[in-house]
Formats: structure tokens, C-alpha cells, sequence
């Protein structure tokens, strides 16, 4: 166990955590070959194509120090605000984390939150400045910002480039001499930890686990705390490029095991898994719950596809835990789901996979938060949907919740971000000024303001140099109203939304103008309204595409024309009746780009 050593990569996006990773798996001869390409642990296409990292990715290198084998399992960890789960996931299975920074950019927003998450699990962190070998490197500046962040000695900083392979020796020896080995006990009942899981179609449901104390073997018979499950052991191993089985996986170690679980519901990420003749007295703690920022429904195109649509969200989950479910109907879309999701990149994702993993075509409602709606009695009941809301009569307040959010900028864009964050009701708490020209604004914001387009317009403003990171802070009362969109006087229930008093009026008439562009002509004309309750505050029309009935009178009398118009009237009038008005996909869609 001395020779073992668990450890993840935490940096902010783009500085470089996927191409170190290549860099100390060819060290380490890991990959060789054929298999070496850019980015080796990002196997999915979506992470290859838009250059991120969506999963944590788990692998073994073999590296020889002072004449000795030590074994490094490392685990690569995704940079984006809203995949952090997955951070805090693989900080839970690692003594020790490599803090990757750019010498280009320096100190971002969620370099410091993982900082935070990775010293609160004790972690020993050893800091990296990347890409030093780019002409815009600034490696003394860093420097100064990661010793004045860390507080660590100037020399215990490593200057290393992913892309030319320099510092990658002395990376390695650094793992070995500071982070400590798994401390655990090998004699103990079993107690391994559930980090990730992903589903294979004819092997069932594979675990990724780190064992804490104890041993597995091969055909054990093994309980799951959570579940209170039990399964033999068909196969146990180790992660390298591909599984490699092993008769017997040790104490400290991290592998994966098989055993021919076929509904997803009996693997949950965090869980403990035990012997059933010995087991452990209790289960791993600190492992928290994921609690979803961003609400969606999210339904099948033909409505047959209901149950499928449920299978492929349940593999979907078991392979990426922040994302929660459960079954909703909507009058205009039918049945479906309402998802909660970390935030909107990661909405986008889920939505992707579920296109290009399970051929599945959904249609995704307009996003928003939960509300805590309290009515004159004084009972709260929680909303995440508009639908879902009580009569405006017997509502006593609604309560929304708030942020508290840190942007990292250059100095020169302060302007334009208070500009924003003050429009989007927020409310400035202190600036601090971290180095030179780089300032650290704290703002509490209302979530629902930020769902949409606050992150995008953020890079805009600051010319992509604001970096932005977030925690849930509290609930505040607030002056919320229902904002229903009508069709001919038909309610489109997934096209409504809550939103402040201030907004409704403005946000009511762009709704109605985009959906005047994207509905299509009908027969009849078209009345799109937006309405607060019983007052229209918003109103525009689709014309009719009508035949020209009066082609035919040349001269005449004018009677015969209009004789010739009104019974077109009728006709449209009665067509009206029966007709219903179908909304594309692209409307749901637009609400989302209305600015």
C-alpha cells in the first residue's frame, strides 16, 4: 500500500488538465503507440469536439522511482462551473490533487472554489504552472498570485508545459514524495467507496470504486450499503486504457467491478460497498448530494417514445449523478420529464447525448429555477414549475432563490459587469482587488436572472476574460408573477414562465413578437397573447393565408364581391373552430436566445 498514490487533476477550463494527463501517461508508457492522441481520457465525441471535459476519468499509470514500483492512479476532472460534481467526486477518492494554472491567464474563478473543495478534504496540493512556454506566459506574475492564493513556499511551484513535456519528470517524483499513501487498513471489513458507474449493454451496470480498507476478490459476495443489495463479484480489476481484470484489488487501490446489475436504480454514486459475511460497520461519509440549480422539462417528440425516453435518462444518469428526474404532463407536449441539471452548459449536454448516445429526439422546455411559494396559512410548498403554481389569491409571498457569485476580471471590465449584474437585480457585496489589474467582484444574484444568458453575456462583455463561479446562498421574498402565453386563447403551459413584475411587460412583448416570426400561417389568423393572469399585456397576429375569392369579378357590383368575402369569412371562421396550432421546437428554443 506504501507505493500507492490516488490523485486528480483540478485547474480551471482550457488550462491545460487534459494534455498533462496525455503528457504523464506517455511518461509513464501507459500509452504507447497507436493509442496516443490529444486528449486520450476524453473518449466521448461531444468532449473532443467543443475541447472540454464532461466526465472524470479514472486511469493506472506503473512509475519507477529510486529503484522501487509505485503504482499512480490518477483521475482527470472536468473544469466547467457546472460539472463541479464531478470534481467533488474524484477529490472524495484521491489524497492528493495536482492544481493545474495557466501562465497565460492566471488565477481563474474555479481554480479557487476547487482549491476551497480540495484543502476542505485535506488534500495535499501540489501547484503547477502550465504552459509556460507560450510568448504571453507571465510565470512570475502567477507565481505571485498561486503563493499569495496557497500561501506555499515560491520554490514548491513546479513550471511545466502539457504540450513540450517539460516538468513532467519532476511531476512525478513530486507525487511520489508529498502525497501521502492511502491510510487504511488492509485486515479491515471491506468499505469501498462508489465514484462513478457507466452502463455496457451486455455486461450490465460497471462500478467504479476506491477502496478505503479492506480487500475484494474475485467471486466475493458483496453487499451495497445504500441499497441493501447483494451481488457476486464476476470480475474485479483496475482502469487502465481498458479494464484490466485482476483476482484480487487491495486496500488504497481504485478498480471497477462487474457483476450483472441490470437496473440502474441499485447503483448510486457514493455509495459503500461491503462483504455480506463481514461487513462494514457503517458506510464512507462525506460524500454529499447533488442538488440541481436548473429545472427543464424534457419530452418525447411522439409520445410512444415515453418509456424509452425513461430507460435512456436512467443510463444517462448513471453515468453522469448530477443529473436528476422525475415524470411530469403537460398539456401541449404530452408525457415527460422534469430534469434538474447543474446548470445550463450542462442541460445542453444531456440533451446532446441523449441525441447521439440513444437516438432519442426531445423537445426541452424553457429553463428555470424552484420557488418556495408560501400561501395565507403559511404552508410552503416548493414549485419548479409555472404550471405547478397556486391561485395568485391564495399565494402569501413567493420566496426565490440567490446566489452568491464570484467573477474574476480585468480591471478594465468593471463597468460593463456591474452594469449587468445591478440589470439582472443583483446586489454588490465587496470587491477585492487579488494582484495588479485583477479584481474579484462578489455579487448576490437571483438564480432565475442568470439561467438564461447572464454566462454568455458575461464572456461578451469582458472579451472572455471574466471568469465566473457560484454557490447556492439563500431564499429571498420577491415580487414573482406568471407570465402565460395564449394561442387563440389556449394556454401553452411550456411556454410559461415566472418572472419579476419589473421584466413581464417587456419580456411579455418580445415572446410574442419571436413567436410571431417562428409559428407558421395557418388558414385562420392567429392571436399569440401574453397575459398576467386575466390582463393581456401583449398581443400580436398571425395573418391568415387566404385565396383571393374575389379574383374572378371583373366590374359588377360591389355586393357580389363582398358577398364573395363574407362567406370566406365564415369558412375561416369556422375552421378557427376545429384548427389547433401546432409550435415548433425552434419556439420553445427561442425563448431561450430572446436577446
Amino acid at each position: 500500500m506504501k507505493n500507492i498514490r490516488n490523485f486528480c487533476i483540478i485547474a480551471h477550463i482550457d488550462h491545460g488538465k487534459s494534455t498533462l494527463a496525455d503528457r504523464l501517461l506517455e511518461f509513464t508508457k501507459t500509452v504507447e503507440g497507436k493509442d496516443l492522441q490529444a486528449q486520450v481520457l476524453d473518449n466521448m465525441d461531444l468532449e473532443r469536439e467543443r475541447g472540454i471535459t464532461i466526465k472524470s476519468h479514472a486511469i493506472q499509470m506503473e512509475y519507477e522511482f529510486g529503484g522501487e514500483k509505485y503504482i499512480l492512479n490518477l483521475i482527470d476532472t472536468p473544469g466547467h462551473v457546472d460539472f463541479s460534481y464531478e470534481v467533488s467526486r474524484s477529490i472524495a477518492a484521491c489524497e492528493g490533487a495536482l492544481l493545474v494554472v495557466d501562465a497565460a491567464q492566471g488565477i481563474q474563478a474555479q481554480t479557487i472554489s476547487n482549491v476551497y473543495m480540495a484543502i476542505e478534504h485535506d488534500l495535499e496540493i501540489i501547484p503547477i504552472l502550465n504552459k509556460v512556454d507560450l510568448d504571453s506566459a507571465m510565470p512570475d506574475e502567477v507565481e505571485d498570485q498561486i503563493v499569495q492564493l496557497l500561501g506555499c513556499p515560491r520554490e514548491d511551484i513546479i513550471r511545466a508545459s502539457g504540450k513540450t513535456g517539460i516538468g513532467i519528470e519532476q511531476i512525478l517524483q513530486t507525487i511520489i514524495e508529498k502525497i501521502p499513501a492511502p491510510q487504511g487498513d488492509p485486515d479491515a471489513p471491506l468499505q469501498a467507496l462508489i465514484f462513478d458507474s457507466v452502463f455496457n449493454p451486455f455486461r450490465g451496470i460497471i462500478a467504479y470504486y476506491k477502496i478505503v480498507s479492506g480487500s475484494i476478490r474475485k467471486g466475493d459476495l458483496v453487499k451495497f450499503i445504500a441499497t441493501e443489495k447483494e451481488y457476486n463479484a464476476d470480475e474485479v480489476g483496475i482502469l487502465r486504457l481498458q479494464m484490466i481484470p485482476r483476482e484480487e484489488v487491495g486496500c488504497g487501490d481504485v478498480g471497477y467491478i462487474i457483476s450483472g446489475i441490470k437496473t440502474s436504480k441499485e447503483v448510486k454514486v457514493g455509495d459503500t460497498i461491503t462483504h455480506v459475511k463481514r461487513p462494514a460497520a457503517k458506510a464512507i461519509e462525506g460524500f454529499e448530494e447533488v442538488k440541481p440549480m436548473v429545472f427543464a422539462g424534457v419530452y418525447p417528440i411522439e409520445s410512444e417514445e415515453f418509456e424509452n425516453l425513461r430507460s435512456s435518462l436512467e443510463k444517462l444518469q448513471l453515468n453522469d449523478a448530477s443529473l436528476t428526474f422525475q415524470p411530469e404532463s403537460s398539456v401541449a407536449l404530452g408525457f415527460g420529464f422534469r430534469c434538474g441539471f447543474l446548470g445550463l452548459l450542462h442541460m445542453e449536454i444531456v440533451q446532446e447525448r441523449l441525441e447521439r448516445e440513444f437516438d432519442m429526439d426531445v423537445i426541452t422546455t424553457v429553463p428555470n429555477v424552484s420557488y418556495r411559494v408560501y400561501d395565507k396559512k403559511g404552508v410552503m410548498k416548493e414549485v419548479h414549475n409555472p404550471s405547478g403554481l397556486p391561485d395568485l389569491t391564495l399565494i402569501e409571498h413567493i420566496d426565490e432563490p440567490y446566489i452568491r457569485a464570484s467573477i474574476i476580471t480585468n480591471t478594465a471590465y468593471i463597468g460593463p459587469i456591474m452594469t449587468l449584474c445591478l440589470g439582472k437585480r443583483g446586489a454588490l457585496i465587496k470587491q477585492d482587488y487579488i494582484s495588479g489589474d485583477r479584481v474579484e467582484i462578489i455579487f448576490d444574484l437571483p438564480l432565475g436572472e442568470i439561467v438564461i444568458d447572464f454566462y454568455d453575456k458575461l464572456k461578451s462583455i469582458s472579451k472572455g476574460y471574466a471568469s465566473f463561479d457560484y454557490h447556492m446562498h439563500d431564499y429571498r421574498p420577491s415580487k414573482l408573477v406568471k407570465l402565460d402565453i395564449l394561442l387563440n386563447g389556449e394556454s401553452v403551459d411550456a411556454l410559461s414562465t415566472l418572472t419579476h413584475f419589473d421584466n413581464a411587460q417587456s419580456f411579455g412583448r418580445r415572446m410574442c413578437e419571436k413567436l410571431k416570426e417562428l409559428i407558421p400561417r395557418q388558414q385562420f389568423d392567429i392571436a399569440i397573447q401574453a397575459a398576467i393572469g386575466a390582463k393581456i399585456i401583449a398581443r400580436e397576429t398571425v395573418k391568415a393565408v387566404r385565396k383571393d375569392v374575389t379574383a374572378k369579378c371583373y366590374g359588377g357590383d360591389i355586393s357580389r364581391k363582398r358577398k364573395l368575402l363574407e362567406k370566406q369569412k365564415e369558412g375561416k371562421k369556422r375552421m378557427k373552430q376545429v384548427g389547433n396550432v401546432e409550435v415548433p421546437q425552434k419556439a420553445f428554443l427561442a425563448v431561450l436566445r430572446l436577446d
